[in-house]
């Protein structure tokens, strides 16, 4: 529906309220509205909305204000609503265009040639029956066949260079060249000639191009009949008065097609079939070559969107009137998706930075928790830390203290074949919320107490890549030693995570440009890495977030910026906690990570 068809008379603008009031004001006239609940309140409005719509005819604009904001709507006699964005949006660029038919003109032979004269072309398409010589220039004009007259096909000026041949008797060609002993002189009219009986087929036998062109011209398809055939059918226009073959009114002399043998061509055998015919196999090599492989398959593949769940959108298909989402409910569900994939092989993804507090065990958490309440099961954080990490301490604890000093004996058992996955659950502690594992350090014990060498991280990463299709890797801050080392070697996908603090800044940044002259590898993984800025202090300003993630941009593939909150402060880590722009925030960092994978 475009604009104009919507008035902008009566305005109505309305007004809900958690607590059931409201008002609708139509036109200046106030008329409140007090019910019980919300969506009782919505639904009033509506009511006195349509009634309104019903009494004018139209459908009328109203402008709701509620909890979630200003709506701009349209709505319907029959109680429709529309937001105005959909209803008045432009059609989708992505809807294919017919180009304008601009036939290549094939000049019918005569005995002679006749000169251009300058009021016009040498002949036109025969006017409808019912057209008016005295139509305006401009063709506003129509006759009931509904041809435009400046739709006809025109001919153009005879090449007087051309050699004449004359057109053959077979009656191949669905159309009749004029008489050689009349000069129709400029707008004079040829008359159409249908085709007769056996003059479909060619003198292979097969249909005659004529016949093809009809046939592909009446259906109807999107983009028409395409290329070229005897060097001279343009694309088929979306307008069929546009198209001078499916209209026997606009099919003039000078039709787009030439089945007429010009010298030395040697005849019929010239003319090209019409292109992927599947009865006679087509030319090029994606032609069917079978009434198989040319048959549309009754089964489709589309995929329906659902109906918006959040905002007043929302609130309108919870009264039973289907609304599509906006965009941010789209980009939402775009990343809901992401982090919905499975992959082909486990996936390790490592967060670092050599900065203690820089958020390194939020940041592996939460995308882990991001992972496994969109994916499902599978996924696994690991504290690759002999300092005192502290994965185990912001996280739920199973019903046994083990960790991954428990679990290192028990490699070469844990990959064997009689091996279990349950068998891990004495080793790593369930989050039962977040739904997925943790493999603890030791923080109590020293560093020397806990040493891991290179080949202990191979044997733990063995296990976890058997058993889990997603690991996380919390690390320290000893980027020097041979664990986190080797933690690197075996990384698909780094998350720096950092803070607005300048310390922690730097030394992500520090740690990435460093990562780029260790060897091809991690000059890759530090390219491709994903930067979480999280906000330090809830007193800061927006901008502080934005110029630390504008100072990364140019260091890694993605930045996300996570803003403050005091759920993430202290104690146990846990994704339902958070506030929704914080969700939405690791939602989109977990659509990051995924990227590249």
């Amino acid at each position: 529906m475009s604009s104009g068809t919507v008035p902008r008379w009566p305005r109505i603008d309305a007004i809900v309220r958690e607590d059931g009031s409201g008002e609708v004001t139509i036109d200046g006239e106030f008329h409140p509205i007090t019910t019980g609940s919300l969506e009782e309140a919505r639904v009033e409005v509506l009511r006195r909305v349509t009634e309104n719509a019903a009494k004018v005819g139209l459908p009328v604009r109203a402008s709701a204000t509620g909890p979630e904001g200003l709506w701009n709507l349209i709505v319907h006699p029959d109680g429709t609503v529309v937001p105005e964005e959909d209803e008045l949006a432009p059609p989708s660029s992505s809807t294919p265009q017919a180009p304008p038919s601009s036939p290549t003109p094939v000049v019918a032979p005569g005995p002679e040639p006749v000169p251009p004269t300058a009021t016009g072309p040498v002949f036109e398409a025969a006017p409808p029956a019912d057209f008016s010589p005295g139509a305006p220039a401009g063709g506003d004009q129509l006759g009931s066949s509904g041809i435009d007259p400046e739709d006809t096909v025109r001919r153009a000026p005879r090449d007087l260079d051309a050699p004449d041949v004359a057109a053959p008797s077979t009656g191949s060609v669905d159309r009749v060249a004029a008489p050689a002993d009349v000069d129709p002189g400029p707008g004079a009219s040829v008359p159409y000639a249908p085709e007769g009986p056996g003059q479909g087929v060619d003198q292979a036998g097969r249909p005659g191009v004529a016949d093809w062109v009809r046939e592909n011209a009446a259906d109807g398809a999107p983009g028409g009949v395409a290329g070229s055939v005897a060097g001279g059918m343009p694309a088929r226009a979306a307008n069929p008065m546009a198209n001078p073959m499916a209209n026997p009114m606009a099919n003039p002399v000078s039709g787009p097609i030439s089945a007429v043998p010009t010298a030395g061509s040697g005849g019929y055998d010239s003319v090209s079939a019409p292109p992927s015919d599947p009865a006679y196999g087509g030319e090029g090599d994606d032609a069917p070559r079978s009434r198989r492989e040319a048959r549309a398959s009754f089964l489709t593949h589309q995929q329906d969107e659902d109906p918006a769940t959040r905002g007043f959108r929302g609130a309108l298909t919870r009264m039973g009137i289907r609304v599509g989402p906006n965009e941010a409910e789209r980009a939402e569900r775009a990343d809901e998706r992401a982090v919905s994939q499975h992959w082909p092989g486990p996936r390790t993804i490592s967060v670092v930075n050599g900065k203690g507090g820089a958020g390194k065990t939020p940041s592996t958490v939460l995308l882990a928790a991001v992972f496994a309440q969109f994916g499902g099961a599978g996924v696994v954080t690991w504290d690759n830390n002999q300092t005192r990490g502290t994965l185990g301490w912001r996280t739920e604890q199973g019903p046994h203290e083990s960790t991954l000093l428990d679990l290192l004996p028990q490699t070469d058992r844990l990959l064997g074949p009689s091996a279990q996955a349950a068998d891990l659950a004495r080793y790593v502690h369930h989050q039962t919320r977040d739904r997925f594992d943790v493999l603890r350090s030791k923080p109590i014990a020293m560093a020397n107490e806990q040493r891991i060498e290179p080949q202990d991280v191979d044997a733990i990463h063995s296990v976890l890549s058997k058993y889990y299709r997603m690991i996380l890797i919390d690390s320290g801050n000893d980027e020097s030693d041979p664990m986190w080392q080797r933690m690197i070697d075996l990384t698909d996908q780094l998350v720096v995570a950092t803070t607005t603090r300048d310390d922690h800044a730097e030394a992500g940044a520090l740690l990435l440009e460093a990562l780029a002259t260790r060897d091809g590898r991690s000059a890759y993984l530090a390219q491709q890495a994903v930067v979480v800025v999280s906000q330090a202090d809830q007193k800061e300003p927006a901008s502080e977030l934005e110029k630390v993630a504008d100072g990364y941009r140019s260091l890694a593939r993605e930045v996300v910026t996570i803003p403050f909150d005091p759920a993430m402060v202290d104690g146990h880590l846990r994704y339902g906690a958070l506030r929704p722009d914080t969700r939405r925030a690791w939602l989109a960092g977990g659509a990051a990570v995924a990227g590249g994978l």
